[in-house]
């Protein structure tokens, strides 16, 4: 059992926050920018940046496919404005995962007319197959502004 441990915790790898100048981390926030502005440019990012196995949680509860995101952004008809990213942070399991932290507002119109400002916190867990970064898992939260 001692052997069996011993030999597992060797091949676990450490995990380790992204520096300011990890190149990796840089394209990462890149892509997750891209992602939040979608909402205002409707640019599409969903058929590159989601994995074809993606699994996300809306903010509402509810779970949602890599399809259905790229249908939803090629249906919709909303526009937001004043699309932000915040802070992101990235975290590094070994050489082939890795969990962003971040948060987002935009301003959107209700069918009413009224607009409102949607703050979002969310986890995006990223996943590297294929010599591809890609997310795989994410997960939004409506958060107070900040």
């Amino acid at each position: 059992m001692l052997a069996f441990a011993l030999c597992v915790s060797s091949h676990a790898q450490a995990s380790h926050w992204a520096g300011p100048d990890d190149e990796t981390a840089k394209y990462m926030i890149h892509m997750e920018h891209l992602w939040t502005d979608s909402a205002c440019t409707h640019n599409k990012i969903e058929e590159t940046l989601l994995a074809e196995d993606f699994v996300g949680t809306s903010p509402e509860g509810g779970r949602y496919t890599r399809q259905q995101a790229v249908q939803e952004a090629k249906d919709s008809k909303e526009t937001a404005r004043d699309c932000q990213t915040y802070e992101v942070k990235v975290h590094f399991f070994g050489d082939n995962v890795a969990v962003l932290y971040g948060s987002e507002s935009s301003i959107r119109k209700a069918p009413s007319g009224a607009e409102s400002t949607r703050n979002l916190v969310w986890t995006d867990t990223w996943l590297k197959r294929n010599g591809k970064w890609q997310i795989v898992a994410a997960e939004d939260l409506f958060a107070n502004a900040k």
